[in-house]
């Protein structure tokens, strides 16, 4: 019993982090929207049941690049079990661990939009972060925590509309000097939570620096033609 929970919480962390970018680089293959979830919660289960996250600890280079990769020839192998059904053969075994280096073989559109959601996805899960500590020390002063940060997150990367300091100011009932003072440490530990997330998806502290560096000119490329759903692009930190 405690190992089929065990199981259902992994399998929810990892829909949490990695469901985005997999599915969004799935779509950007042609598939529709039903056969993308599909397959998103297929590679996710097999993740699981071959125990390759297990494995990609003992490996070097960047999770991202691991989990792409495999990504990749999870589809080709799922492409030849279908066409393999459609004439009546037999099922043909997914190979998640034989990834090589793990790394996709070129920039191909579809790998920058999966670049560019795991970016997205590394600030978002550095925003909960952040907001999970807690902000400000005088909550009665500007009402609850929650209301606090939702009004201090807007200056933060992401946001649609950026107030002026002196509206954030009044809102929290603070003077605009205390309110820079507030950003300042936000941003600041932000910043650290954005770069703690990133080190948890390299296999060497020096990757830490390269891997930021990458997202944030995925980020910024105007030359790739994102889904129609995908959010803004935020700078990374």
């Amino acid at each position: 019993m405690s190992g089929d929970s065990s199981g259902r919480h992994a399998l929810e962390e990892l829909c949490q982090r990695y469901w985005s970018p997999l599915y969004q680089f799935i779509r950007a293959r042609g598939y529709n929207e039903a056969e993308a979830k599909d397959l998103t919660q297929e590679f996710l289960l097999h993740l699981l049941e071959h125990a390759t996250l297990q494995k990609a600890d003992r490996l070097r280079g960047r999770f991202r690049s691991f989990l792409c990769g495999a990504l990749v020839r999870f589809l080709r192998d799922a492409s030849d079990k279908r066409r393999a059904q459609k004439r009546g053969g037999g099922a043909v075994h997914v190979e998640l661990d034989s990834c090589g280096d793990h790394a996709p073989a070129s920039s191909a559109p579809e790998e920058l939009l999966f670049d560019r959601e795991w970016a997205l996805v590394i600030l978002e899960n550095a925003l909960r972060t952040v907001e999970r500590a807690g902000w400000g020390d005088a909550p009665e002063r500007a009402g609850t925590a929650e209301g606090r940060f939702a009004v201090l997150r807007q200056f933060l990367p992401g946001s649609v509309e950026v107030p002026s300091y002196e509206a954030a100011a009044t809102q929290l009932r603070l003077s605009v000097p205390a309110l820079k003072s507030e950003l300042h440490r936000l941003r600041q530990r932000f910043k650290a939570a954005v770069r703690e997330e990133v080190a948890a998806t390299v296999s060497a502290p020096h990757e830490i620096d390269q891997e930021l560096h990458h997202l944030q000119q995925v980020l910024m490329n105007k030359g790739v033609e994102w889904s129609a759903s995908s959010k803004p692009s935020p700078p990374i930190p």
